[in-house]
């Protein structure tokens, strides 16, 4: 959504053309203000006006924040402009927009740019989807262990404007190459901080200042391991070495938070039985929202049925007792909040590894335990709902002195379908990872749509065991 506070400044330099203003404007605020002013409101070929009176590494600033479907119509818009713009963008940020990009457009574009950085955005496509490798920037700060403090910040100062990130330094030995000739990264040697330099006697060697006791990620190590190691150790970056420990590239936390948030997104979608689906709610497209929810709500509806099969094999019970499907509602609900609680909490633990499959027993005990103490107080709550609260409508149709029973068909009831959903909740999602899916998919209406089944199967009985 575009910033409504300057919009109206916008359009006025534009009309103007006040080159001036909007390269003030461009310059002097966050690129992320910028790029939200321009959203929605102006054109693509506006927004190139606007930006193209900044200096070059300003406007790819500004593009990286631009969202990625107004990316992709700019590049379509100013192939020859998007050419310089590459060179400036940040590594890994112009390989996901040339995955977007249709391919004749991504071609006519990569023919702009130079062979060193072809090879680098070659390089970087060459990696799984979901590896750490694919989210990693080659624009990394390093120096040779031999350099002294003094002579390293002198490197880094050279070095700052294209790199992503300073704070962290790697430091790395000798080129060496490979059998066939070409040069194998730069081995890892250790890392020190910007402040450590700085604070560190001018004279002081790179090697005797870095730290080598490393937490690394691997090229093709998934890309949740990302977000963990993050998490555990605080990092701002993190490297990424090959099996020789050669240096690759890194992920930056700015990518770890993207990652995080599409990852949360994903897992609440899956846990509704509605994704994940690609894109933001508006721009997704309509026929690939409805097919994922159509698909999840058919597959639903049909095991619902089942509820239907188990009310006809009580159909002749239900007929003298009809009058207690008043709390059909208040039993069956239950153990759909259970269960979706259940998961919840078991869901989470397998994302952050503070439990594994093989916990399943452990997991089970707790459950069971806590689902009995839960159906234990859901019971007193029944017992005084249905004591003070039965409807005079209800109390008219019973039997007489059948009051107590009534009472302990829907405690019981209630007590057993909570029991039952908070276990299926902790166990669906165990059993899920152990197929090697995401315990996330399908658990929570799953739960619900399978409480409801068994829920109706344990009123019945306990209605029949005092009733009849």
């Amino acid at each position: 959504m575009s910033h409504p506070l300057f919009t109206p400044e916008i359009t006025l330099m534009l009309a103007e053309a006040n080159a001036a203003g909007l390269r003030e404007f461009c310059e002097s605020l966050h690129p992320a203000t910028v790029a939200e002013a321009l959203d929605s409101e102006f054109t693509p070929e506006q927004i190139w006006e606007v930006i193209s009176h900044a200096n070059i590494r300003t406007q790819a600033s500004i593009f990286e924040y631009i969202p990625p479907a107004l990316q992709v119509e700019m590049a379509e818009k100013a192939r020859p402009q998007m050419g310089q713009l590459l060179t400036k963008m940040s590594h890994d940020d112009r390989v996901d927009l040339l995955k977007r990009l249709p391919g004749r457009v991504a071609e006519s574009v990569m023919r702009l740019v130079d062979e060193a950085d072809r090879k680098d955005i070659a390089t970087l496509f060459s990696y799984g989807e979901n590896t750490v490798g694919a989210m990693m920037t080659t624009d990394y700060a390093w120096l040779p262990a031999t350099a002294t403090a003094a002579e390293a910040i002198d490197q880094l100062r050279a070095q700052a404007p294209d790199k992503e990130t300073i704070y962290y330094v790697y430091v790395l030995d000798d080129a060496s190459r490979r059998s066939d000739g070409s040069l194998a990264p730069r081995r890892l040697l250790g890392v020190i901080s910007l402040r450590d330099l700085i604070l560190a006697p001018r004279h002081a060697l790179v090697r005797e200042l870095m730290e080598t006791d490393l937490a690394t990620l691997r090229y093709d190590q998934d890309k949740d391991a990302v977000a963990q190691l993050f998490a555990r150790y605080d990092f701002i970056a993190a490297p990424v070495v090959d099996d020789s420990f050669g240096l690759l590239g890194i992920v930056t936390h700015d990518d770890v938070l993207d990652l995080v948030q599409r990852e949360a997104t994903a897992d609440l979608q899956r846990q509704a039985g509605v994704g994940p689906i690609t894109g933001t709610y508006l721009d997704a497209s309509f026929w690939m929202v409805w097919k994922s929810r159509a698909f999840w709500l058919g597959a639903l509806f049909v095991l619902q049925m089942g509820t239907i099969n188990v009310m006809a094999h009580f159909e002749s019970d239900l007929e003298r007792v009809a009058y207690l499907m008043v709390f059909v509602p208040l039993c069956l609900s239950v153990g759909g909040n259970a269960g979706s609680q259940a998961a919840t909490l078991v869901i989470r633990a397998l994302a952050l590894e503070e439990i594994r499959t093989r916990d399943w027993l452990l997991v089970f005990r707790r459950e069971l335990l806590m689902a009995a103490a839960l159906a234990a107080g859901l019971g007193v709550l029944s017992i005084v709902r249905t004591y003070f609260f039965t409807p005079e409508s209800v109390l008219a149709k019973l039997p007489p002195g059948f009051f107590w029973n009534l009472n302990w068909a829907i405690t019981f009831s209630v007590m057993g379908i909570c029991l039952c959903g908070a276990v299926i909740g902790a166990m669906l999602p165990l059993a899920i990872k152990s197929f090697g899916q995401d315990p996330a998919l399908m658990s929570t209406p799953f739960i619900a749509t399978l409480s409801d089944v068994l829920g109706i199967i344990i009123f019945f009985n306990f209605v029949k065991l005092f009733f009849f």
